[in-house]
């Protein structure tokens, strides 16, 4: 709500970085089109795996974590949540492929974003499909132990009118296009995440509203490469970058260029994942072997051959095998255990 009013954003001078960076997903936008034409059967193959490493790296950020074993499990729909955790994991799955197949039916407002919210944490026994009914704090950790409180959201009271006059600024920017809708859909997650409306999810959720919105746009990737998977990895620049950013937010003098600049160079970092490996998978002679090398990075620390297999299926079993055994002797891998329930362990 505070980053997306005309008169906040008219004082936000872009910095040469922000029109770089703007102008390189530009680009990007373009190539993804001939991507999509020339690649379908690679793609199909990295959709595969970036829903499974966007779902476990969502939730991993939030502490939310299980055994290799079940997760597998849960991921191939082969058997049903055990515990929170678990259905956690699967109910991110599951609305980010509704997201992906469904993106241009599903409508940005408070009601789609409750729906979400209950989607996303169906069988969790948690409050679901409602606003926070308390006020909530986001607290730090410090390595000795002591909590610091590093952001105060909007009450519970002011939530719903919050979310509901963010929802009406997005639409409004985004109808009248006057804006990059890059740096519309970046000022609106960081405003959700400042205003925090749920008492459990936000994050995970702000990563859901990510994606769906870039789809909105014309910016797919998220569809190809984990972007959660990304800002996992860029953890503690995440935080950090939150933080500044939303110093004095509430009186709508916040620094947000700085999460702008985190914003796009995460989206553009992924858009050159999704390059390279369009370019490993397809340059013909040893096609297959870099199919399975680039499954393999995006798998989970763990796994077994079965799970190449789902995810490369036009690549035999034994074909599998020498790719793995060659992986283990350059000792990129370890394996445990013999047949078909042997796991293989990355290095």
């Amino acid at each position: 709500m505070k980053s997306l009013s005309y008169e906040y954003l008219e004082k936000q001078l872009l910095s040469q970085e922000c029109v770089r960076l703007i102008q390189a997903l530009g680009e990007y936008k373009g190539k993804q089109e001939a991507f999509t034409h020339q690649t379908p059967q690679v793609l199909e193959t990295l959709k595969q795996a970036a829903i499974i490493q966007s779902s476990e790296s969502s939730n991993r950020i939030e502490g939310v974590t299980v055994v290799p074993e079940r997760f597998k499990a849960i991921m191939l729909d082969k058997s049903k949540p055990h515990d929170r955790s678990e259905a956690e994991i699967l109910g991110y799955r599951n609305v980010l492929s509704e997201i992906h197949n469904h993106f241009n039916t599903i409508p940005i407002n408070s009601k789609t974003i409750l729906n979400l919210h209950s989607k996303m944490l169906k069988g969790a026994g948690l409050a679901t499909g409602t606003w926070k009914q308390h006020d909530n704090i986001i607290e730090e950790r410090l390595p000795e132990g002591r909590w610091i409180t590093r952001f105060v959201p909007v009450s519970a009271r002011e939530t719903p009118y919050y979310m509901e006059e963010s929802c009406k600024q997005l639409d409004k920017l985004w109808l009248e296009s006057k804006v990059s809708k890059l740096l519309v859909i970046a000022s609106f997650v960081f405003d959700f995440l400042c205003i925090h409306p749920f008492t459990d999810g936000n994050g995970r959720l702000s990563r859901l509203l990510t994606v769906l919105l870039l789809h909105k746009a014309g910016y797919e990737v998220g569809r190809y490469i984990s972007l959660e998977k990304i800002i996992e990895d860029s953890k503690a620049r995440y935080y950090d970058t939150l933080h500044q950013a939303s110093e004095n937010w509430q009186y709508s003098t916040h620094p947000i260029k700085i999460w702008w600049e985190y914003f796009l160079t995460t989206l553009l970092l992924a858009y050159q994942q999704l390059e390279e490996r369009i370019g490993m998978l397809t340059k013909g002679r040893g096609a297959k072997t870099d199919l399975i090398i680039a499954t393999i990075n995006n798998l989970s620390s763990s796994f077994r051959i079965s799970d190449l297999e789902q995810a490369c299926p036009t690549v035999g079993r034994d074909m599998i095998r020498v790719v793995l055994n060659r992986l283990r002797t350059e000792g990129k891998l370890n394996c445990h255990g013999t047949g078909r329930g042997a796991k293989w362990h990355k290095v």
